[in-house]
């Protein structure tokens, strides 16, 4: 196959989605053509600079802009930040700016970024003698388990409580909401208040709350969340922002920490495996990722990857909160058995919410009703991410992945596994990384655990 004058040979494909074609692949292609160096600079709170030196060819424009407009957008979603700088080629930095700009392709990407900086986003040029020094930093998080405390993760679909007295869960639920269709805040503050009364109620005291929420939260804030999707900017500045530092004093005057989902499945990986340098990824409503690098600390990064591009493919569908294809999201979460599923030939109710089309597939697969296409949409997933996890391993040079979330649940979670270890066997066996899960109940409420000891 050719793309943008790039040749790919790509052995493994999905069963649903023969189209697709790994961004790792392409990357791969294009840079044995590309010779002239280019450094990428993406700056964040604080001063904070994360640098990645890379190629492009110089004399293929096209490709060349394709390149650096989705590394630049990968790197925006995996490190965070609203200053970019590409030293090295002017025109390429004009490119960008326009491509980043307000009015341009990708307009989303750096509207969300000011967002959550709460600072205006800019694209600049430097030559490559002036190229800025990386800056990074990183801080211990979790492995607090001593005394009662309550774990609480915020999913799309369910949310899920743990009560945790010196490490050992004492109870857990999970409950069905759909805080992503439900524009009043109230809604989504009654349900995290009566997750939190639940587990206390199952305490003698409760001594700090830990929490992991899809989203991304600063000093305990909600920036930006797509479980609240539908409240309106007024009611979000007003009752959104400060919704689970409002829910823990419901309890009383009581230490809380929030995080972001994808961290807290690393740190979950972490604490069950005794390791560091753990990547982790939820697979739910949407997809997060996490990292816990190789002194147990976090780095600060976004890693919100579920915008970050996986699928070069011109005909890769489209998420409908960025508008952009070829994302994350579509492939590492509910949205993306659906997908699978109706190309399957599956028919769901109109009436049915995301979380209960992924529910019915599940139970057909466990049931044995059209085993082989069933366990095939399973199968394409693991596809995905066997081509997936040697990128996300370029930006992040991990040791251990954990997989948990609702889609690694069941059966269908071991066939995701199963062909995710055979892809990178047989197309990367390079990468020297090793690929998890919990077992059933930790796959569901192990994130809730970990985030007890926050």
């Amino acid at each position: 196959m050719k793309f943008l004058g790039v040749d790919l040979q790509v052995k493994n494909t999905p069963v649903y989605d023969p189209g697709f074609l790994p961004m790792l692949q392409f990357n791969r292609a294009f840079l044995k053509q590309a010779t002239k160096p280019l450094t990428i600079c993406i700056e964040r709170n604080g001063g904070l600079r994360s640098v990645y030196d890379t190629f492009i060819t110089g004399t293929n424009t096209e490709a060349d802009r394709y390149y650096v407009a989705r590394m630049v957008k990968y790197l925006l979603w995996a490190r965070g930040g609203y200053r970019v700088t590409i030293c090295g080629d002017a025109a390429m930095a004009d490119y960008m700016k326009a491509a980043y700009a307000a009015t341009g392709q990708y307009a989303f990407d750096s509207g969300f970024m000011e967002q959550i900086y709460e600072q205006p986003f800019a694209v600049v040029y430097l030559p490559l003698s002036e190229k800025p020094r990386e800056q990074e930093q990183s801080k211990p998080v979790g492995g607090n388990l001593t005394g009662c405390r309550i774990g609480f993760d915020a999913g799309g679909s369910d949310r899920k409580v743990s009560a945790v007295i010196d490490g050992k869960a004492v109870f857990s639920e999970e409950v069905v909401w759909h805080p992503k269709i439900n524009p009043d805040p109230e809604y989504h503050f009654n349900g995290i208040v009566e997750a939190f009364q639940k587990a206390a109620s199952k305490l003698p005291r409760v001594d700090a709350i830990g929490v992991s929420s899809a989203g991304i939260y600063i000093d305990n804030r909600t920036r930006a969340a797509s479980l609240f999707l539908k409240v309106s900017p007024e009611a979000f500045e007003k009752k959104v922002k400060d919704i689970y530092i409002r829910a823990a004093e419901e309890i009383g005057n009581v230490p809380l920490a929030v995080v972001n989902d994808g961290d807290v499945t690393a740190l979950a990986g972490a604490m069950e495996f005794g390791e560091h340098n753990v990547f982790g990824i939820a697979m739910g409503t949407s997809k997060a990722g996490g990292f816990i690098d190789e002194n147990g600390h976090i780095k600060g990064w976004l890693n919100e990857l579920a915008f970050a591009p996986v699928d070069a493919s011109p005909d890769a569908v489209a998420d409908e909160w960025s508008g952009d294809i070829g994302c994350g999201v579509k492939y590492f979460s509910q949205d993306a058995v659906i997908k699978l599923a109706e190309r399957a030939g599956i028919v769901f109710a109109v009436e049915t919410s995301p979380g209960e089309r992924l529910k019915i597939v599940q139970d057909m697969l466990a049931r044995g009703e059209k085993c082989e296409e069933i366990r095939d949409i399973f199968r394409s997933i693991g596809v995905y991410l066997g081509h997936t996890l040697p990128l996300h391993w370029e930006f992040y040079h991990f040791a251990h992945v954990l997989l948990l979330g609702r889609v690694m649940s069941g059966a269908g979670g071991d066939l995701i596994l199963d062909t995710a270890k055979q892809v990178i066997a047989e197309e990367y066996g390079e990468y020297a990384f090793t690929i998890r899960t919990f077992d059933e109940k930790a796959r569901r409420v192990g994130q809730s655990v970990a985030a007890a000891s926050l």
